[in-house]
């Protein structure tokens, strides 16, 4: 099950593994990706904290864990091929895996249908 922030990541839970990625809405709104700037692999974040950095031809934009957790794997190919993000943002384009994660802090977050209410929201 996916759930979702209103800073626009995804997060993935599957067997105690979080995946976090930016949403196909961020993909869009950043434009042509160029550079992913990943985080080390054992950080550990607490939820809000800025756990990497996406930048495009239009801007640079911050991208916070969506839940706190320990960064056990980083998509590596994104530094050579950054466009994954463009091509896949919610599948191929993920950009890091969280462990020792909070199952609270992940059912506080936006399902699907929540996030799409609240893109509709945002556009008013």
């Amino acid at each position: 099950m996916k759930r979702y922030t209103e800073e626009h990541e995804w997060i993935e839970l599957s067997g105690g593994i979080a995946t976090v990625g930016i949403t196909e809405h961020a993909a869009e709104e950043l434009g042509d990706i160029t550079f992913v700037e990943l985080p080390d692999t054992g950080s550990t974040f607490s939820q809000g904290d800025v756990i990497c950095v996406i930048e495009s031809v239009k801007a640079a934009a911050d991208i916070f864990a969506p839940i706190a957790g320990t960064v056990t794997a980083v998509h590596a190919e994104l530094e050579e091929k950054p466009e994954i993000i463009n091509e896949s943002a919610e599948s191929d384009g993920w950009i890091c895996k969280l462990a020792d994660v909070s199952q609270d802090e992940f059912q506080s977050l936006m399902t699907h249908d929540e996030y799409l209410a609240f893109l509709l929201e945002d556009e008013d």
